[in-house]
């Protein structure tokens, strides 16, 4: 019965059970049948890790699936009820939980992430728009933003979540600017003070609702999806006390087509825990009476050839750090950048760019592609 199920829902998808494309999944276990109904997507992909089943082409097959909403259609029973429900109680991204995913994610070793990233380290989606290779692609895409921002000489910046310092060291560098970049990971301290020495910015430890001072502008890449639906409004609200009044303020993240209160299971677990992708709906009661939009950008289709050049970096240089990992860990992060890449594909996420200003802010704002 579990079986025929899955199959069902499987071949609705275009996808075969040891089929000859490169998007059919090889399944070795077929235990797989009944632990995918049992423990859904968290069990779909602990088998992977685990070597149960395998797939040629794993972003395609994820965005079939998606496609065909086969996840939603999955009856699943108890686990996935008590873990919305435990989401919906308690503030899973409170203050004392802040630096976990500093801790689990992007402290996982900086020789990790340069060997899956381009040079600049960053860690978030490429504009791909006459970019042939990943670097030039995330040069677009720091750059965009800077035009967006309006930037001139000597304005201060804020970048709440700066990563491993690309953003603040491009905006120093050609745009002359001061930044203050905060982080939860102090892996990425490390690297972005030793990257940016002799620019004219810093880099703190420390949480968003933690920010001392007042900005020319602000900019947030890829950080919102740590903050949780709970604290959208208090995150605003930072963003509004710390920008000037005639200040601009850039938001890039990964955006949802549907309002959630908990994440993927499996992404929770392995990935990025205590993460939420925020929706339109969200996102707007969040900046009500706080900003006026003045652009919203989507370009989620880049995410994809993002996370597929991040993928290839992955393997290709794997045995530069494999005795840092195992390869449990290499199936892993293999299986969480191609499912990935197939949730953008599937159009199920997008990447946002979000340009507010505040009320009363007469100054004209002209759109940026």
């Amino acid at each position: 019965m579990n079986k025929s199920i899955v199959i069902e829902l499987f071949d609705e998808s275009d996808v075969q059970i040891n089929g000859p494309q490169p998007w059919d999944i090889q399944i070795h276990n077929d235990e797989l049948y009944s632990r995918i109904l049992r423990r859904g997507s968290l069990g779909f992909g602990e088998a992977y890790s685990e070597g149960w089943w395998d797939c040629d082409q794993l972003d395609e097959l994820i965005a079939r699936l998606l496609r065909n909403q086969a996840e939603r259609r999955i009856q699943r029973k108890g686990r996935l009820w008590l873990y919305k429900l435990a989401n919906f109680i308690w503030n899973k991204q409170n203050r004392s939980k802040a630096y976990e995913i500093g801790l689990k994610h992007y402290d996982k070793g900086n020789e990790l992430f340069k060997a899956m990233l381009d040079p600049t380290m960053t860690y978030s989606c490429g504009y791909w728009n006459n970019a042939k290779k990943l670097e030039e692609a995330q040069r677009n895409k720091l750059d965009l933003i800077c035009r967006k921002l309006m930037l001139s000489p000597g304005m201060s910046i804020l970048d709440i979540g700066c990563g491993w310092g690309s953003f603040l060291k491009h905006a120093a560098s050609r745009y002359a600017v001061r930044g203050t970049g905060i982080t939860v990971s102090k892996n990425q301290i490390e690297w972005a003070k030793e990257s940016c020495k002799g620019l004219p910015v810093e880099f703190l430890y420390s949480d968003y609702r933690n920010i001392q001072g007042e900005f020319d502008r602000i900019v947030s890449i890829g950080m919102i999806e740590h903050v949780g639906y709970k604290n959208y409004r208090v995150y605003m609200e930072s963003v509004d006390r710390h920008l000037k009044h005639d200040g601009i303020f850039l938001l890039h993240t990964i955006g949802g087509g549907r309002s959630q209160i908990a994440t993927d299971p499996w992404i929770d677990k392995y990935i990025f825990p205590n993460s939420l992708i925020p929706s339109i709906a969200q996102i707007g009661k969040a900046v009500e009476d706080l900003f006026v939009m003045e652009d919203w950008h989507n370009f989620g289709l880049d995410y994809d050839k993002t996370l597929m050049s991040w993928h290839r970096n992955f393997v290709q240089n794997w045995k530069t750090i494999e005795s840092r990992y195992d390869s449990r860990f290499y199936r892993i992060w293999s299986y969480y950048l191609l499912s990935s890449a197939g949730t953008f594909r599937a159009r199920r996420n997008h990447v946002w760019q979000i340009v507010f200003s505040k009320p009363g802010n007469i100054r004209p704002y002209l759109s940026i592609r």
